[in-house]
């Protein structure tokens, strides 16, 4: 199986001023991610920026990129004009993977790209693995995702689901493994290149609006999203100046 592994990367961070740029151990962090998404079985990985700055800093250490256009809504119609410019095909596989990951698992890009070409009857595939705390649970900036049992997408909330009736939610720990746990979605997506034109022009979907969380807008009209259940976490993000001092620190 062949894909592409895509990194949307743009300076406008509020939290994180020219965060793609920002420096690890000597190499900028969009650098990085795509240093490791090179590990993976990737046919290739570019970078979509819309700064000349960040499609610079990639050239200076061989990294592709391609500049897009400044005013994209969103990182999918970004990386639908990504797939124009790269003249893919609109049965080739696409993975998306976010430019503040430093420490992602290329044996995870490897899975979700897999797992799409392995169902046809979905139009995305992404991630996921089982939440251990009562507090992940309850934690809006935790997104959840409760799956079928082919495990394909039937939700996301920021909201603890599947809702435990009894004690709070802690039957789940409390069933000595009786129940599947509640599982923690990953944001990493692979996507058929011919969804990924057409998803930016479906209509927001009022859950999506609700939630905050474009995935739904799929959901919403008809598409189906494959998941892939990981046996660990993924490693740390960085949205934060704590975040990245503390991911500067692995890289010492």
């Amino acid at each position: 199986m062949s894909f592409t592994v895509l990194i949307p990367a743009r300076l406008a961070s509020t939290r994180l001023p020219d965060k793609p740029l920002a420096d690890i151990a000597g190499i900028p962090m969009v650098v990085r991610v795509a240093q490791r998404a090179l590990l993976s079985a990737a046919a290739r990985v570019v970078v979509a920026t819309d700064s000349p700055r960040i499609a610079e800093a990639c050239a200076a250490f061989q990294v592709p990129a391609v500049l897009t256009r400044a005013d994209h809504p969103s990182g999918s119609d970004r990386l639908a004009e990504a797939c124009d410019l790269l003249q893919l095909g609109d049965d080739e596989v696409v993975v998306n993977v976010q430019g503040d990951e430093p420490l992602i698992d290329p044996d995870l890009i490897d899975a979700v790209a897999g797992l799409l070409a392995d169902r046809p009857d979905c139009a995305m595939s992404t991630a996921a693995h089982a939440i251990n705390t009562l507090a992940d649970l309850h934690n809006p900036n935790v997104v959840k995702v409760v799956l079928d049992a082919r495990n394909t997408a039937l939700y996301f909330s920021r909201s603890p689901i599947p809702a435990a009736r009894d004690a709070n939610g802690q039957t789940w720990w409390d069933a000595g493994g009786a129940l599947p746990p509640p599982l923690r979605h990953v944001g990493i997506y692979a996507y058929r290149t011919g969804f990924l034109r057409q998803f930016p022009k479906l209509p927001q979907a009022p859950l999506e609006q609700l939630e905050a969380l474009e995935q739904l807008r799929a959901l919403w009209h008809g598409h189906r999203i494959a998941v892939h259940i990981s046996a660990q976490m993924p490693g740390p993000g960085v949205d934060t100046p704590e975040d990245l001092e503390r991911v500067r620190r692995l890289f010492m």
